[in-house]
């Protein structure tokens, strides 16, 4: 009888999937590893929830999730057109992927970033080009400009970038879409409502800019995957064509209402936002007076390493005090470890036990 593998797709057999954080089933841990927002969602997006699970639900939702369109239309001055929603920013950035970047030329990617960028690329058979970051793990705009201007399948940038959370200025993003006209740039800004400047305002004037976010973060929504790009009415129809030949219906009934609700409480979301921003700043001071170095991050989250601690060994330390962090290993970013930004309690733990080991 055939192995297994002999069903496969030739393409599948050869794929090496993302692997994501992990999420263990265990009593009084602090999770610090998969960049979930230490808050709870807007008590507003709770109730809308609450009420769409009572209404309905024996029908199909809308598949043009209208309402969630318009509302993000709203709170970026765009027009309804200009947005696409997904089950997740993930969901979107494969339907980018694979409607823009099946070209002739490679696509242009950091090296150090986002792992999935990688995974879509090599689902969907698309030439990756990796572009190197410079020493201080920035990613070197100038560079990927210069390659873009000698043809590519298009440019894709996390910014803030993921995992350094080391954002990108606005005019940085503005040469990158002048340095490739001909080809979408994708702009990822998951993080970018703590502390990055988003591209959404170029749209305008770029039609060859894609914005994606999420909700997962800054709304505290990870659980009810809600993800959207925004750009010109052109590139938001070739992802409605995907998205009509893969699934009519991505988002339910349950996810719109929420995330609708969870967008217009904006003093909710402003809260929250400066709450992690505020404990970030001071949990980087803290890290600093135990001899880390920290990248200055615009995200929820820390990059960090210890000139004399191995990296891996620091994690497993950590998790035997039931704390979890995330450890890359690849190239490069090896001896770091990516810290979620938790409440001030779950930071303040954090810290006595990092103290503790390198005390020990």
């Amino acid at each position: 009888m055939p192995s297994v593998p002999s069903y496969w797709s030739p393409r599948i057999a050869a794929l090496e999937p993302y692997v994501p954080g992990e999420q263990p089933r265990i009593a009084n841990l602090i999770k610090l590893n998969t960049n979930e927002n230490p808050y709870p969602p807007s008590p507003e997006a709770i109730e809308a929830i609450r009420r769409a699970a009572e209404s309905r639900l024996e029908l199909y939702p809308d598949p043009e999730s209208l309402a969630l369109r318009e509302a993000i239309a709203a709170r970026h001055h765009l027009d309804a057109a200009q947005v696409f929603v997904g089950n997740g920013s993930d969901e979107v950035l494969a339907h980018a992927f694979f409607a823009f970047f099946q070209q002739a030329e490679p696509l242009l990617v950091p090296d150090v970033t986002y792992s999935f960028y990688r995974v879509y690329a090599q689902l969907y058979g698309i030439a990756c080009e990796l572009q190197p970051v410079d020493e201080g793990l920035r990613i070197d705009d100038r560079a990927l400009a210069k390659r873009a201007s000698e043809g590519c399948a298009g440019i894709v940038v996390a910014n803030p970038n993921a995992p350094t959370g080391i954002g990108l200025p606005l005019a940085r993003i503005e040469a990158l879409l002048q340095a490739c006209p001909g080809r979408v740039v994708l702009v990822d800004e998951a993080y970018v409502d703590f502390g990055g400047e988003s591209a959404i305002p170029l749209i305008a004037r770029y039609p060859n800019l894609l914005v994606v976010q999420t909700l997962s973060k800054s709304r505290s929504l990870a659980g009810l995957r809600v993800g959207f790009a925004c750009g010109q009415a052109h590139l938001v129809d070739a992802l409605q064509r995907v998205k009509n030949s893969f699934n009519s219906y991505p988002l339910d009934r349950l996810a719109v209402a929420g995330a609708v609700a969870a967008i217009e409480d904006e003093r909710w979301f402003a809260r929250t936002r400066r709450d992690v921003i505020d404990t970030r700043e001071g949990l980087a001071l803290q890290l600093e007076d135990l001899g880390f170095e920290v990248l200055p991050s615009q995200a929820n989250f820390l990059f960090v390493r210890h000139p004399g601690r191995d990296a891996g060994e620091l994690a497993a330390a950590l998790r035997e005090r039931a704390i979890l962090v995330r450890h890359f290993r690849q190239p490069r970013i090896a001896q770091y470890l990516r810290i979620t930004v938790g409440t001030r309690d779950q930071c303040a733990a954090l810290v006595d036990a990092l103290g503790n080991i390198l005390g020990g």
